[in-house]
């Protein structure tokens, strides 16, 4: 063959060849399903006891009713039904151990994450009652005048 068709060769032969060393170098023994091959998944085997022993933050609405029964009772009654606490809360991880490490917001933006005025078309987030904050008590905390866990009774 010709020097112009072998050089191109040589240098894609040289480039793959690269390549997998790399790989080889870097990639985990047990990334794949037992490090065999790729089939059911990119994660390390070793990763699981990883996450098996990582913390778990959220501990969802029943955690909050046995000690916020009035909360949680008042919060199913209302709109609000289908938002579990943790998303206003924040996580319950440490609560009630450290009860003032559950830090509660009260900004309006908090609110304004489902209730600013933003109809997307064909989503359901056009159903959602909406305000348009720069006209609405501008100045002013949601929670001063609305209860936000039910929201249709005043604050």
């Amino acid at each position: 063959m010709k020097n112009h068709i072998l050089r191109p060769l040589w240098v894609a032969i040289l480039l793959v060849s690269a390549i997998l060393i790399a790989r080889g170098l870097y990639v985990p023994d047990d990334f794949g399903v037992n490090g065999r091959n790729f089939t059911y998944g990119f994660h390390r085997k070793g990763n699981i006891e990883d996450w098996k022993a990582f913390p778990v933050k959220y501990r969802g609405r029943d955690y909050c009713k046995e000690c916020h029964e009035d909360n949680y009772s008042s919060v199913s009654d209302s709109a609000h039904a289908v938002i579990q606490c943790e998303n206003c809360h924040g996580p319950a991880l440490g609560h009630p151990d450290n009860p003032e490490a559950l830090e509660i917001d009260r900004s309006r933006g908090l609110c304004l994450r489902c209730h600013a005025d933003l109809p997307y078309p064909g989503s359901q987030r056009g159903d959602l009652p909406a305000i348009n904050p720069d006209e609405h008590n501008p100045d002013t905390p949601c929670a001063d005048c609305h209860n936000p866990h039910n929201p249709e009774q005043e604050g």
